[in-house]
């Protein structure tokens, strides 16, 4: 299992000829040929970020109190920046780490911001703990936690492959109530790495693989919606919420409202999976046997995993426990994840060997998220287009007003930290619902839902860039198959903006 976090050699070629090395994740163009497409999408980046850069002033936008927001040299600079790394990522130009380091240059040499600004993004501590989570789930292929796991799972769901498919996403959604989704995905790869090796012994990526590591990454975003432990947007956009509106969302308040909506994304993305990607079997044949037998194989539970079952919810217990306790509220999260990599060293669990094999391309694409979302922030970039789009709206029925806010935050969500979406869409959308008389509460339901589920790309959240390990996909067809997700996403959420929650007594207009 050395290598369960490492690149497969025959994962997918996103582009034409370009070949993805294993152990560095360089890419190689085959010997003789020049691979047009891929420099097809370096040019028209380069070009689209060098055409908005050097355009003529853009107007400026005007909210409904009439202040007007100047969108800046630096401004349409980052925009043009966004739209080149969006086109990097998607067609998997140069390594997705790369085009995250590319980010930090282009800012420090157009002076879109300075370069110790642009760079100390790479060290955010959302990216920290996303790099302490994925020592989580390194812990637990390395103490064999996850097969254990994998091989009861497999004994309780039997040997349908759809099965298969509904248990290992209804863990994944299930941990979330309690745990940050990044750290829930970090923990659940190496069990479904298991899972598919059951299923496929080679590195070769198959329609099953697929649909389970991706089907993965969008319940862990299902699933981190119904509680305030699934992930930060919740309590930002709660705090957003008591200092604009003057009323506290509480943990349970919340949860009643969002665990109906999240509970059917989970099932509609299951469903949607063994759609667009039916399994290459239907059944495996003697897999609970095989499941049980392994499982005997493994023992007695080991004083190495449950030295790293104490460490992990230790960690998580006191995170959740920051929720409730107003004292425990002032321990960062990302020091607490970070305390579970110095025991896991300290007891010899992991040793520095493995250090090797934590994904760094990962944690570098995060960290160039980072950058370009708090470039479009501190730029005003980001305030310029949610002014300009919810400008479109002013005049609108409710129900449009509501659904234009999520659809803004769904897509924006997409490029930056669900975070910064929440915190530069939601103060805007709660001005302007008071001059068209709709109800707070239900702006920021629909806005959480939104920030929660970024099913295109995979820098929309840590769940997504980690499935991306399995290299049973390119970020190309991650995007594809999101576009389905997504669009299921805005009908459900329709429904309940329209029906379900007015039922369930949440008020939609003043």
């Amino acid at each position: 299992m050395q290598n369960r976090f490492r690149r497969q050699k025959n994962g997918p070629k996103p582009l034409g000829d370009v070949t993805d090395s294993a152990e560095h994740g360089s890419i190689t163009l085959a010997a003789g040929k020049i691979d047009l497409r891929r420099w097809f999408f370096i040019v028209l980046g380069l070009s689209l970020f060098l055409i908005i850069y050097f355009s003529s002033a853009w107007p400026d936008a005007v909210d409904p109190q009439g202040k007007h927001f100047v969108l800046t040299r630096e401004g349409k600079a980052a925009l043009g920046l966004l739209v080149m790394a969006v086109i990097w990522w998607v067609f998997e130009v140069i390594p997705i780490g790369v085009t995250s380091i590319t980010i930090g240059v282009i800012q420090a040499l157009f002076m879109i911001r300075d370069a110790k600004v642009a760079f100390s993004d790479f060290l955010d501590p959302s990216v920290w703990f996303i790099l302490g989570s994925l020592v989580i789930g390194l812990a637990f292929t390395r103490t064999g936690l996850a097969g254990r796991a994998a091989y009861k799972m497999l004994t309780l769901v039997g040997e349908k492959t759809s099965m298969i498919y509904l248990g290992c996403f209804t863990l994944t959604a299930g941990l979330t109530l309690i745990m940050a989704h990044t750290a829930v995905a970090a923990a659940v790869f190496p069990i479904l790495m298991v899972v598919y090796r059951l299923y496929e012994k080679g590195d070769r990526p198959t329609r099953f693989g697929k649909g389970l590591f991706i089907g993965m990454a969008f319940t862990a975003g299902a699933g981190s919606i119904i509680t305030l432990l699934g992930s930060a947007r919740a309590a930002v956009a709660v705090g957003f919420f008591r200092d604009m509106v003057g009323r506290e969302i509480s943990f349970f308040e919340l949860s009643y409202y969002m665990f109906p909506l999240g509970a059917m994304m989970v099932i509609l993305i299951w469903v949607l999976i063994l759609l667009l990607l039916k399994p290459e079997r239907k059944t495996l044949p003697g897999l609970r046997q095989r499941a049980l037998a392994l499982a005997a194989e493994l023992g007695p539970i080991t004083r190495a995993e449950i030295s790293t079952l104490v460490i992990v919810f230790a960690a998580v217990g006191v995170m959740c426990l920051r929720s409730f306790i107003p004292a425990l509220e002032p321990l960062n999260k990302t020091a607490l994840i970070l305390i579970t990599t110095i025991l896991f060293f300290l007891f010899r669990i992991l040793t520095l060997k493995d250090l090797e094999d934590i994904p760094w391309n990962i944690v570098l694409l995060f960290g160039g998220s980072m950058s370009i979302g708090f470039c479009l922030w501190q730029t005003g970039a980001a305030e310029w287009v949610a002014i300009e789009w919810l400008g479109m709206f002013t005049d609108a029925h409710w129900f449009i007003f509501i659904m234009g806010v999520a659809l803004l935050i769904l897509v924006i969500t997409n490029f930056i930290m669900n975070v910064a979406a929440i915190a530069i869409t939601l103060p805007v959308a709660l001005v302007m619902a008071r001059y068209l008389h709709v109800a707070p509460e239900i702006i920021f339901f629909a806005s959480l839902v939104a920030a929660g589920m970024p099913f295109l790309l995979l820098i929309g959240t840590a769940p997504n860039a980690m499935a991306y390990e399995s290299r049973q996909f390119s970020a190309w067809e991650f995007f594809l198959y999101g576009i389905p997700a997504t669009v299921v996403l805005v009908l459900v959420l329709a429904l309940f903006v329209g029906f379900v929650w007015p039922l369930m007594g949440m008020p939609t207009t003043l």
